[in-house]
């Protein structure tokens, strides 16, 4: 892999944009968002996790995948152009490599992916209820994750790693500065101090394991589920869940006497945490009782029956549950109450 150091990231910002949208994490009144950023001058790089992941750049919210005219049907594959997400964190990168797997298949997803370029960034202090360290998702970036990788140096340099070929064609054109071995032991010395700066979250990993026994009775979830009101906060912060479902819609024409003009199948975020996200037609529901739906939920970020399609579990440690859930029946809140009445 080459190595650069950066004395200015705006030289690397405006270089990119002018070939790619470019979207950046911006502070805002104390919370961090994802923001399209048109011209320079560009924003200082966050170093707080945004509220949102990454994931919508791909999976969309809402989008329409057919039409139908009365006599044809017709896939409506988006045809974004080429953008580049700057400063994506490793947590975040961990979460879309864990999607690329998930959504292999669906050309709705690969058509942004495909046109997407991925620069992380290191994080060099833990953030508030991460733990990316214990679930192999940071705190550096995984080579196999990004395209270009930062790592802040001192006196405003930074590190620039060119990962993949889709990363180092982006960089054409651009004057750059080979990086010493210095600058590089410095950031594997950086990474080891905030791997030393984590509190101790033990307690996940003898929660998991305690899980994946069955260890927590079926009244232990049925307690979690009272806690639950079902808001989807977890759902749709965490940056792996994929839950979706689909509706069939009219598209009415403008004189209201008229009949519609078109039929269109729509695709939206869902949650398997809603009560009638499993119910079948027949009306039978396999996690009737709210309690299943919650341990379901759990089971599906930390159980190990999906180590060997994914190669991870499906939590990368953000702690976004954490964070929005009004119930505190976050991982951390979940962990510890496993480890202590499983």
């Amino acid at each position: 892999m080459q190595q650069y150091v950066l004395h200015s990231l705006q030289q690397l910002q405006a270089h990119l944009s002018q070939s790619r949208q470019l979207y950046q994490v911006v502070d805002n009144h104390g919370d961090a968002y994802w923001q399209h950023q048109a011209q320079p001058p560009f924003p200082v790089l966050s170093q707080q996790r945004p509220l949102s992941s990454a994931k919508s750049f791909f999976f969309a919210e809402q989008e329409t995948l057919y039409v139908f005219d009365g006599q044809f049907f017709r896939e409506t594959i988006p045809k974004p152009e080429p953008f580049v997400l700057f400063g994506v964190q490793s947590c975040d990168l961990m979460a879309i490599h864990y999607q690329d797997i998930f959504f292999e298949q669906d050309p709705y997803y690969q058509a942004r992916r495909q046109q997407a370029l991925l620069v992380g960034v290191d994080c060099v202090h833990p953030c508030q209820n991460g733990f990316c360290n214990l679930v192999d998702a940071g705190p550096g970036v995984r080579d196999n994750t990004a395209d270009l990788i930062l790592h802040p140096l001192d006196d405003d340099r930074w590190l620039l790693i060119v990962v993949t070929e889709p990363g180092r064609a982006a960089l054409q054109g651009l004057a750059l500065t080979p990086a010493t071995g210095h600058a590089q032991n410095l950031r594997s010395d950086n990474l080891t101090q905030c791997e030393h700066e984590f509190d101790d979250h033990s307690y996940i990993l003898e929660g998991i394991e305690k899980l994946n026994r069955d260890q927590a009775p079926d009244a232990f979830w049925q307690q979690l589920a009272i806690q639950c009101i079902a808001c989807s906060g977890c759902t749709t912060l965490c940056p792996t869940c994929s839950c979706y479902g689909t509706q069939n819609q009219a598209v009415l024409q403008d004189a209201p006497d008229k009949p519609p003009s078109q039929a269109r199948q729509v695709r939206f975020w869902d949650s398997c945490l809603y009560e009638g996200f499993q119910r079948e037609a027949s009306l039978h529901h396999p996690a009737e009782q709210a309690g299943e739906r919650v341990k379901r939920f759990w089971y599906h970020k930390f159980s190990d029956d999906f180590l060997p399609e994914f190669g991870r579990y499906g939590c990368v440690g953000c702690g976004r549950c954490e964070q929005t859930c009004p119930g505190v029946i976050g991982v951390h809140s979940v962990m510890k109450r496993i480890v202590k009445d499983a």
